[in-house]
């Protein structure tokens, strides 16, 4: 594939709901654009897009792939990314690297929520977006009523650039009503034609609306309009660009690109109309040696830099980098900078990916997307530049996932391949996360929703060849005491040789503070040298409480008489008889049980607010308070026991359709409802009488 420069490059992510034809448009370009001699199918597991195991075996999108498609003398990377909504980290990243956006809709299903969360990310970062209606060779297909529901809800910048030519079966091609052509699919090619004498009074009306927006688009055009002249064919396609590009101009077209009807003419577009990088204002970033504000444009005299989008993870072939080259030119054999890493990096093999498929470049232009395989130290959203003059861009905003699974091999010894395994998954898809619990210890899986912990799982079994069981995590309980005790820790021991003697007085009370030791002894009944080793028998005992064996936690031990031997008393004797004392002051000043609480902002548009709250109620949670968003949704503030919030994410979706969201931070611990300890207190010590069997 030739090196293009900036003007003749368009980035353009395929976003969409599930479903909706984005991997389907990209086999059709393919085929359209002479790459392929036959357009794959998801169903068949045999497309360029979708080449994952994961994905053929679930006939869906789950990572982003880059296929470029060389089109007229442009060079078109299409970033196919998921619809499913567990993969929107995979979303997140690809936006970094688009210059504009396709939304797809399934015209049988309309406007659905990956068609609504699609525009919100459009509308967020400001991205130049069209809107291809596909599938319009299904029946009970209403063009004209989802042009009006997306006019509807979206605004009047929402555009129609087209008018169908036939409908369902019958559907063949479009009217477009910015050139005023007709074009007539073959399934291979595409014939103009002159507009059907039925359709010239709608093409017409459509028209004039898209002429008012050109005028809008420039003072002497609009001038020119006013005055009754007609513009030129030049002046339509500047303004109509200027138009898009601004943001005041949605186009819709309409397709069916299974049958390779409306591919050519949205190619066309894509290259008339979207902004190729040299469109883009310069790209800021800071020097990080001294966080000194620098930008960075496609002036060639600029030095080299470039981002890492999207990263591939092979057990076989290595890591694959993908990234955009944002300014300067990347060259193979180059050593450049890591700057979030501070760690210099040499550029090997330096190559386009189209899917799986490899092509080989010399070089990069500012503008393009690449990949380079074997980077040591770089990760998805590190910057590479320059050694010389070094820059970093802002990372990727990911959504921070929030459903909890504890994760197990189920082969004894397996757990460093589990590590492993979700290290090197986790450079790969860094919109999920995971941790070893010390204290539970379990390995904890965090991620966006039970499809994308599956696929992580599968990944696991597929490419690192463990094979690992999922399980709700262990609540990190905590015991603590509500009254107070005065207790005598004694240990003795008398045997063969020098025995062991050690004796405490203690009192236990409630604090304010995780863990205070006192000591406030008169006349030297237990010596200084032994104190510390009383605090430490304390401490190691506080480990496991004696209702339920957590840790104990906001508690005062105060040393305030003991006795001792001469002979017999050593350290050990009295870090036991320290937590002898303990265990029976516990015990006597009213151990209760604690739950983790966490701070919950639930998003929900207005209509769910009744089924949220009702929720929340039911998960023992307090609404603290609601407060109205810009976008006409709803964010609740509400405090739950973690215990009832760790698969949160998996029943917001289905009671909101997955129009809600919401982040989840930990805040205090509070004291168990009795009837509820009174079960956790009693599954820990069968628990642990299953162990000691």
């Amino acid at each position: 594939m030739k090196v293009y420069e900036a003007e003749k490059i368009r980035n353009i992510a395929l976003l969409g709901h599930g479903g909706s034809g984005k991997t389907t448009f990209c086999e059709a370009a393919l085929y359209a654009a002479g790459v392929s001699n036959r357009m794959g199918k998801v169903e068949d597991g045999n497309t360029f897009s979708d080449f994952d195991k994961e994905e053929i075996s679930r006939k869906t999108s789950i990572n982003t792939t880059v296929i470029p498609v060389e089109w007229n003398g442009f060079k078109v990377n299409l970033i196919d990314t998921p619809g499913y909504f567990d993969f929107v980290g995979e979303v997140q990243a690809s936006i970094k690297a688009a210059g504009g956006m396709v939304i797809f809709i399934d015209a049988t299903g309309g406007i659905e929520v990956g068609t609504e969360k699609a525009w919100k990310i459009a509308t967020d970062k400001k991205i130049p977006t069209f809107i291809a209606i596909n599938k319009m060779d299904r029946e009970n297909v209403d063009y004209d009523q989802i042009i009006a529901d997306l006019r509807e809800r979206f605004g009047k910048k929402v555009a129609p650039f087209q008018i169908p030519l036939g409908s369902e079966e019958t559907f063949v091609g479009n009217v477009n009503v910015a050139r005023m052509t007709a074009r007539e699919y073959t399934g291979k090619d595409c014939v103009e034609k002159p507009i059907p004498d039925a359709l010239q009074e709608q093409a017409q009306e459509m028209r004039e609306l898209l002429m008012e927006s050109v005028a809008e688009s420039d003072e002497e055009l609009l001038e020119k309009y006013f005055g009754g002249e007609a513009f030129t064919e030049e002046e339509i396609q500047v303004g109509l660009r200027k138009g898009v590009i601004g943001g005041e101009i949605v186009p819709v077209i309409c397709a069916s690109f299974v049958k390779n009807v409306g591919t050519h003419t949205l190619l066309d577009m894509l290259c008339d109309y979207s902004p190729s990088p040299a469109d883009m204002p310069p790209k800021k970033g800071v020097n990080p040696k001294d966080d000194q504000e620098v930008e960075r444009s496609l002036a060639p005299t600029e030095p080299f830099s470039a981002q890492v989008f999207k990263t591939v993870v092979d057990p076989f072939i290595g890591k694959i980098s993908i990234l955009k080259v944002i300014s300067g030119k990347l060259t193979a054999d180059m050593e450049v900078l890591n700057s979030n890493k501070g760690e210099k990096e040499r550029i090997g093999s330096l190559f386009f990916l189209r899917g799986k498929n490899q092509l080989e470049t010399k070089e990069v232009k500012a503008g393009d997307v690449a990949a380079v395989a074997k980077l040591q130290h770089t990760h998805t959203g590190d910057t590479l530049c320059s050694v010389s003059d070094p820059i970093l861009f802002s990372g990727i905003e990911l959504t921070e996932p929030q459903l909890y699974l504890a994760v197990e091999p189920k082969a004894r010894g397996d757990e460093e391949k589990i590590g492993n395994g979700l290290q090197r998954l986790s450079e790969e898809d860094p919109s999920f996360s995971f941790e070893r619990n010390a204290e539970t210890k379990q390995t904890l899986i965090r991620g966006q929703g039970e499809l994308h912990i599956k696929v992580i799982t599968s990944k696991l079994k597929n490419k690192f060849g463990v094979e690992v069981e999922l399980s709700d995590p262990v609540v990190p309980y905590r015991e603590t005491i509500r009254g107070k005790a005065d207790v005598q820790g004694k240990h003795k021991k008398q045997s063969g040789g020098r025995g062991q003697y050690g004796d405490v007085k203690m009192r236990f009370e409630p604090s304010d503070e995780e863990f205070v030791f006192e000591e406030v002894i008169f006349g030297g009944s237990v010596p200084k040298a032994y104190i510390p080793a009383v605090e430490k028998g304390i401490r190691e005992a506080m480990v496991t409480g004696v209702l339920a064996g957590y840790p104990v936690v906001n508690f005062k031990a105060q040393l305030y008489d003991g006795s001792y031997h001469d002979v017999d008393s050593s350290e050990m004797a009295f870090k036991i008889a320290a937590s002898l004392a303990f265990k029976k002051g516990l015990e006597e000043a009213k151990p209760v049980l604690l739950e983790p609480i966490v701070k919950v902002e639930v998003r929900v548009p207005e209509e769910y607010m009744g089924d949220v709250m009702g929720d929340m109620n039911k998960r023992r949670g307090r609404i603290l308070g609601m407060e109205p968003q810009e976008d006409g949704s709803q964010k609740v503030t509400a405090e739950a026991p973690q215990s009832e919030m760790f698969k949160y994410a998996i029943d917001l979706r289905s009671m909101t359709q997955a129009r809600g969201d919401f982040t989840m931070e930990f805040v205090r611990y509070e004291e168990v409802p009795a009837n509820i300890s009174d079960k956790v207190v009693e599954a820990a010590r069968a628990a642990k009488e299953e162990q000691h069997s």
